[in-house]
């Protein structure tokens, strides 16, 4: 017997993009078309996940960077093995909100480490598990950042970072789908969300 396989599809991007927005209405349409959706993120996705991410993101004094990517790593880990994939196994659709690409991206050029190490250590954590789909939404970090000015919600420590950092993050992000564009999907975030939506629909339908 031929046990049917989910789809797994991540949403990566600075802060203030708009993942939210797109995995949402991604969700409803999905769900519209009857499938079982499971909607996640990196961290969080899990309760080991989320005491993980009240560190990494709300902890009040510094984590040294090497620090910083083992955390995300961990999660990372019992993340893939507690929620991914046995969503995957029952022939589910993941949606999930950043992976191993923002580690790249974040830790590795936004914080300087070895962009390379950092992504080996992600795939050793998850196993080596890659998403059949990464919607990358790309936006200028100086209207990512008005985003967020708008929403009037306290800076996580990622967030609070310098615009140099958030562009090195946003130039680590082009080159990650540069490298794999039978992967990623590009879009431009400062188009309508709409907009945005039909163009995700059209890459997953082919999935399903």
């Amino acid at each position: 017997m031929t046990v049917a396989r989910g789809v797994w599809i991540t949403f990566e991007g600075g802060d203030g993009v708009g993942k939210t927005t797109q995995a949402r209405l991604l969700e409803d349409w999905l769900a519209a078309e009857g499938r079982t959706v499971v909607r996640t993120r990196e961290p969080g996705g899990s309760d080991v996940g989320q005491l993980i991410r009240d560190i990494v993101l709300h902890h009040r004094g510094d984590i040294a960077p090497r620090a910083e990517a083992l955390l995300y790593a961990a999660d990372r880990a019992h993340h893939v093995r507690a929620v991914v994939r046995p969503a995957l196994e029952r022939g589910e659709v993941v949606i999930q909100d950043r992976y191993l690409d923002s580690s790249v991206a974040y830790q590795g050029a936004g914080r300087v480490l070895d962009a390379d190490e950092v992504r080996d250590l992600s795939l050793w954590a998850a196993e080596g598990a890659l998403p059949d789909v990464t919607v990358l939404l790309d936006l200028d970090p100086a209207a990512a950042r008005a985003r967020l000015d708008a929403d009037d919600k306290p800076f996580d420590r990622l967030e609070a970072e310098k615009e140099d950092f958030h562009r090195r993050v946003r130039e680590a992000f082009l080159a990650l789908a540069a490298a794999e564009p039978e992967r990623f999907l590009v879009v431009d975030a400062a188009r309508s969300p709409e907009t945005l939506a039909e163009a995700i629909r059209a890459r997953i339908a082919p999935l399903l």
